[in-house]
């Protein structure tokens, strides 16, 4: 089969936006020419390409032309801009933790003087979705980004990897809230309420596994970084904090580490497509810098 562009620009974009309707939108087509374009493509493939859900979702065939869909269009808009001064811009959807875009990869989108940044590139838009690091291969398996930060170092089928360094967390909580639960020289470990990101966050976990316990009964969810961090500093549940947000907060007496000297050093790793791409090269560049400047050798 050879897929058409067309065709791979409506699969796209019924993914992105969730509807035939929506993608019919950004296309600016009618929601009848997507469909036809969708069929077309299924009935070339063989097989269904997209779960007619809400929202709609690629199937795992699918998600293999999806894959060749971000690809061909990254070249196409990069081809355009080069020819055209009027063309659109080129999008680069991205795969981030919360945590890293917390702290470190905030240099990736702009600094004060830094001039090779993305919101310094002209015409170039970022799409980040945030995800766990432990996941967001998953997102570059999909087809759903074109580069990831991952803590996975085993390259998905199609993409070059490199390190980046360690993200370093140490458990920490509110002044007060320790002397709540102090126990001596230590706290109570097994029933001090714990706060995490959400169900995939095992951070905390590995830090309650050190000292042989499991979660404690009360367990908070929180989940955006900034307000994780307000949640353990105004005393909800302790946590462990990435150390770029940790060490002003100590600094300021608004949060203490917790005993032991406990910390956990997260590896992070750049996953993107192998792709001749000025755009993608220079957002991996960016991330390199950015990474050098925050991230722990390993």
């Amino acid at each position: 089969m050879t897929p058409q562009p067309a065709q791979l620009a409506a699969l796209a974009a019924v993914v992105d936006h969730g509807t035939f309707e929506a993608a019919a939108q950004r296309l600016h087509v009618t929601p009848s020419a997507v469909s036809q374009r969708i069929r077309a493509l299924e009935t070339a493939a063989g097989q269904v390409l997209v779960r007619r859900t809400t929202p709609c979702r690629p199937t795992e065939a699918g998600r293999t032309l999806l894959r060749l869909a971000r690809q061909t269009q990254l070249l196409y808009d990069e081809a355009a801009l080069a020819l055209a001064a009027e063309a659109g811009p080129v999008t680069l959807p991205v795969a981030v933790n919360a945590d890293s875009l917390a702290t470190w990869f905030r240099d990736v989108l702009g600094a004060p003087d830094a001039r090779d940044v993305a919101g310094a590139w002209d015409r170039t838009a970022l799409r980040l979705h945030v995800e766990d690091q432990a996941f967001s291969a998953d997102l570059l398996r999909s087809g759903e980004v074109l580069a990831a930060v991952t803590s996975d170092a085993t390259p998905v089928q199609g993409c070059a990897v490199e390190p980046l360094g360690s993200l370093r967390y140490a458990p920490a909580a509110a002044p007060g809230f320790v002397e709540r639960w102090r126990r001596g020289r230590s706290v109570d470990w097994a029933r001090m309420p714990v706060v995490v990101f959400n169900d995939k966050d095992a951070l905390q976990d590995d830090v309650l596994r050190g000292r042989g316990v499991g979660r404690p009964p009360v367990v908070h969810h929180v989940p955006t970084s900034a307000d994780f961090v307000e949640a353990v500093r105004r005393g909800l549940g302790w946590a462990v904090v990435p150390e770029p947000q940790l060490r002003p907060a100590v600094a300021a007496g608004e949060l203490v580490r917790l005993p032991g000297r406990v910390h956990v050093d997260v590896p992070l790793h750049w996953q993107r497509w192998r792709l001749d791409s000025p755009a993608l090269a220079r957002l991996t560049e960016a991330v390199r810098r950015a990474a050098r400047a925050h991230l722990r050798a390993r």
